[in-house]
């Protein structure tokens, strides 16, 4: 019975842990994965458990006996399994109302999901005390039951903490992810309940695996989101993935959906975005500069390859890097961007290490990994941008896409200060109609006025790409004074 016991802690505390984690990521879908979303869920899962360990403690001197136990860990099992269901609908809202910046509604949205899990986190965490409670027999090793009690659930939490991200999420999903580890924990519940108190107990709370298995039919082959256009969606163990259509237009959204991170038409390829500002960096170089000088380029937040296919058309066939995270984004460039370029050398790894363990030489190093809201802080940094200019070759440039506030341009300003620490010359370009920036650094000391040099040059060329020629004309207009050092 006590080694039950001990599993059955050890279930708990697996299942409570994956719980939080997949509470992030079922927010994260509607609300993002900011710190200030992370805060708010362990910080409330923090509160539920102090208060089921509280309410434990006394439900266990009041009942001591098995049987409730397992009553309560199988109402904490199936609550938490209910917790897609319901939360559905109002993450749903949520994600309209974001995307029409709703404040309000957001607000309460966010408030009503992580109340949602306020019931069956305070009852797992009853468990515990509840079992320190039944394993002591003899009060000379209280302490060391309880020790062995929690060591055993803490376990449980540390390998609940992995599954969910590493295993369950990106094979299965997130709604189905909580409603496999409930459906574990509410077996695992019933058995013991059926060790403690016979089966005909089991039997009163047989209904319950049934709900679940109509809850896991019912949502099974749903969308998590119903946006407009909506042709496709997944999750990996990075991101929620959206795919959207209008207009002939393809949209890669990641998340909450706060910026558009790759853009696709089959004739065009003139966004009015960032990506195609990147293919004005090479021209700050001295003139006169052709695109045939352009022999090799890194995209570190490679997406789904809008830059990589302008650079195609841009430069011809030059050999591209692209450092892409996320595996099932490259896939999903490929399926739904055209990401197939036999140039392009997809790569599923974290941007600095990748670009710090090649072998090559660029002459054009693209930063387009600045998630909006989220940077990435160790691209940020002056070791990483050492890393940039150790890998250009003599006459490389790197661009960097920064987003901004509306009449905040301090992350821009850092950035820029930060970056002249290496490079001996930098420029910044605002994106029309957008709130993003892109900052241009040079290898080698350069002038503004190259820029335009070289574009005059280009024009009494038949063979430049229209596109280059937007972009380096779309740079020499929006160019802005350098901030101060």
């Amino acid at each position: 019975m006590n080694r039950y016991l001990y599993f059955a802690v050890f279930a708990s505390g697996l299942t409570t842990l994956a719980l939080e984690l997949t509470a992030a990521r079922l927010l994260g879908v509607a609300f993002g994965t900011s710190n200030l979303v992370w805060a708010s869920i362990i910080g409330l899962i923090l509160i539920y458990l102090t208060a089921g360990y509280f309410l434990g403690g006394k439900w266990a001197d009041h009942s001591p006996h098995a049987v409730t136990m397992y009553r309560i860990m199988a109402w904490g099992a199936f609550t938490a399994g209910m917790i897609p269901a319901v939360a559905r609908p109002v993450l749903r809202l949520a994600a309209g109302a974001f995307d029409q910046l709703q404040v309000g509604v957001l607000f309460g949205s966010f408030t009503a999901v992580l109340i949602l899990f306020s019931v069956p986190v305070t009852l797992l965490g009853t468990i515990s005390p509840f079992a320190i409670r039944l394993a002591i027999q003899d009060s000379r090793h209280a302490g060391e039951i309880s020790g062995r009690i929690y060591a055993v659930s803490t376990l449980g939490s540390f390998v609940g903490t992995f599954l969910p991200v590493l295993v369950f999420i990106p094979l299965v999903g997130t709604t189905f992810t909580i409603l496999i580890f409930s459906a574990f924990l509410l077996a695992v519940a019933l058995v013991g309940l059926g060790i403690s108190a016979g089966w005909k107990r089991v039997l009163r709370l047989a209904w319950m695996p049934l709900v679940l298995a109509a809850v896991a039919i019912m949502l099974s082959g749903r969308a998590l989101k119903t946006t407009t256009g909506q042709i496709f969606e997944t999750e990996s163990a990075y991101n929620y993935i959206e795919v959207l259509e209008t207009d002939g237009y393809r949209f890669l959204r990641l998340n909450e959906g706060q910026g558009v991170h790759s853009q696709w038409h089959p004739t065009k390829l003139d966004y009015h975005g960032p990506w195609e500002q990147f293919h004005a960096a090479p021209f700050f170089n001295e003139p006169e500069f052709g695109p045939e000088q352009v022999q090799r380029i890194a995209i570190v937040g490679l997406a789904a390859g809008t830059t990589a296919r302008q650079a195609s058309a841009v430069y011809g066939p030059v050999p591209i890097d692209g450092y892409e995270i996320d595996p099932e984004i490259i896939e999903v460039g490929q399926q739904f961007f055209e990401m197939t370029m036999p140039n392009l050398n997809a790569i599923a790894q974290d941007g600095r290490l990748g670009l710090e363990s090649s072998p090559h030489r660029y002459s054009l190093v693209v930063v387009d990994a600045y998630r909006p809201p989220y940077i990435p802080w160790h691209l940020t940094t002056r070791e990483f941008f050492q890393i940039v200019f150790d890998h250009l070759d003599e006459k490389g440039v790197m661009a960097i896409n920064v987003g901004r506030a509306p009449q905040d341009r301090r992350l821009v300003d850092a950035l820029a200060n930060t970056i002249r620490t290496v490079f001996p010359s930098i420029y910044v370009m605002d994106i029309p109609n957008t709130f993003n920036s892109i900052i241009y650094a040079t290898a080698q000391p350069t002038e503004e006025a190259n820029l335009y040099e070289n574009l005059l040059s280009l024009y009494s060329r038949s063979d430049v790409h229209p596109l280059l020629l937007a972009s380096i004309e779309r740079t020499l207009t929006n160019l802005q004074p350098l901030p101060e050092t």
